[in-house]
């Protein structure tokens, strides 16, 4: 499979993962399309999860599916986590023995270091992660949406693997703006536009900690009784959950 230049195509790929309550049942869904012109659909559930272990979730069985495929791969998501955590985040949390910036234990660490495992096999330069913005119409990101939340709903998902040609969706349609959205501000008294140290959320009395406003906003939108806020440090963290009867360390 090659351009009209004659380049040929990375490997692509689609993820994704949602969860019902997050926590709550979850799933997570993938598209492979490999150069030489085969697409094929992954997807699994999980009795109890979040967001994020599906969405880490999605992105390793899709780059497990290339092992054996040389080549770079391109991978498209639309979780801003699962991509600053494998660009940027992760060099800390090693350094620091799987401890964040604040001291505490790193959430997901299995999944961060089955991840990150994957993409040190590839080599240097064999990833390119590719943000994806959701429900704008890219084929391959509403198809993996439509997998992964078919699986955490339970419903019989048929998966298709065969040739690219004929393949119901025009999967190679992508997206040419891949950049990860500047962080923006959530609601906060400060006002004084300085970054967020952390975004938090309590959705049916359980509290999340998020590291962009887009992932807080996804969780509380259309939640009766959602709270939410952001925090510029960690002690501003730590008051804001005593203040909702939430003890930080539980966070």
């Amino acid at each position: 499979m090659s351009d009209e230049t004659g380049a040929a195509w990375p490997i692509v790929v689609f993820t994704d993962g949602a969860a019902k309550g997050n926590p709550g049942p979850g799933g997570w869904g993938v598209i492979v399309v490999t150069p030489d012109g085969q697409v094929t659909e992954l997807g699994g559930r999980a009795d109890h999860s979040t967001n994020n272990r599906m969405e880490l979730t999605g992105a390793i069985n899709g780059l497990a599916e290339c092992q054996a495929v040389a080549g770079p791969v391109a991978v498209y998501t639309d979780s801003t986590y699962v991509i600053q955590g494998i660009r940027q985040w992760i060099w800390g949390w090693r350094s620091r023995g799987w401890r964040t910036a604040t001291g505490t234990e790193v959430l997901n660490r299995d999944l961060w270091e089955r991840l990150s495992t994957l993409v040190d096999a590839r080599g240097k330069g064999g990833i390119i992660w590719h943000y994806v913005r959701g429900h704008v119409g890219t084929p391959g990101n509403e198809r993996v949406d439509e997998i992964a939340d078919g699986f955490a709903q339970r419903q019989d998902i048929q998966l298709y693997r065969g040739p690219l040609g004929a393949y119901p969706l025009p999967i190679l349609e992508l997206p040419e703006d891949t950049d990860v959205p500047p962080r923006r501000a959530g609601s906060s008294s400060s006002g004084s536009g300085k970054a967020a140290h952390s975004y938090l959320s309590v959705v049916d009395g359980t509290a999340m900690r998020h590291a962009t406003w887009a992932e807080c906003e996804r969780r509380v939108k259309g939640r009766s009784g959602a709270r939410f806020k952001k925090a510029m440090s960690p002690g501003d963290e730590a008051a804001i959950l005593r203040g909702w009867n939430i003890d930080p360390a539980s966070v």
